[in-house]
């Protein structure tokens, strides 16, 4: 059986204690996205790894950061230029957070400061029309609860993006450029255990804000339909876009 190969192009590192009790970015998604006939080649390029050759897999996730693409450093914009010369040539791609941020900084979208400072806990993610009949949204419903931790946004998508999801207070939770390149600003690699290590880790800064920690952690809750884009997204890359059946799958 032919491997399929996911290439990780980890941005950044998770708070020590989240990454050693939990798991960092790059085990996050590993964890997540694993099924049979997959590996992973991880490329911690915040960290001066170098970018892979294209030839070294079949479809890229971009982690998040607590870096701000905003900001432009050497190895985020170096990123970037090997991110859109990827998805030039029709490559799955899927960028999560900063990730999702960087692709469309990018591919020449706008990123800058969410309007209502950090968007942080589970709120709910609701779906555009456009989603109905998209490659990795399609049968999903039309609102569902993720993961969310950011304080940086897209602000003005690529020209041609496809808007797949928005929130009460960000316009832009997902995207999709082409047919098989997606920028998500919420966390599908997100346990509640992972959202809730966020919030305990963030509690000061939080009631600095004025934001209720408390409460935050109260309204914690699973977020399947968020996780399964993970699956979705790996199947997509291992058996093609659109997503097949199961079926199928087991004859591939």
């Amino acid at each position: 059986m032919c491997m399929t190969r996911i290439l990780i192009l980890k941005t950044g590192t998770t708070f020590p204690e989240i990454a050693r009790n939990l798991g960092d970015f790059d085990i996050l998604f590993k964890r997540a996205m694993q099924i049979d006939g997959v590996s992973f080649v991880v490329s911690d390029v915040s960290n001066g790894e170098p970018l892979p050759d294209f030839a070294d897999g079949d479809g890229v996730v971009v982690t998040g950061s607590p870096a701000m693409v905003t900001d432009r450093a050497d190895w985020s914009e170096a990123t970037a230029a090997w991110l859109a010369e990827w998805v030039s040539w029709g490559r799955p791609a899927l960028g999560v957070c900063y990730g999702h941020q960087l692709l469309a900084h990018a591919l020449g979208g706008k990123v800058g400061g969410h309007a209502d400072g950090r968007e942080m806990g589970t709120l709910d993610v609701t779906l555009t029309d456009r989603a109905a009949d998209d490659p990795l949204f399609g049968g999903l419903p039309a609102s569902f609860p993720a993961h969310l931790t950011h304080r940086q946004s897209v602000i003005a998508l690529p020209d041609g993006a496809t808007l797949l999801a928005r929130s009460e207070s960000e316009p832009h939770q997902a995207f999709r450029v082409g047919t098989t390149a997606w920028g998500l600003q919420f966390h599908p690699e997100f346990s509640e255990q992972v959202m809730a290590a966020y919030i305990d880790r963030q509690r000061m800064d939080l009631l600095a804000e004025g934001r209720n920690p408390d409460m935050m952690r109260e309204q914690l809750k699973p977020t399947r339909d968020a996780t399964s884009l993970l699956q979705r997204f790996v199947q997509g890359v291992k058996y093609g876009f659109p997503l097949v059946s199961s079926e199928q799958m087991l004859k591939g």
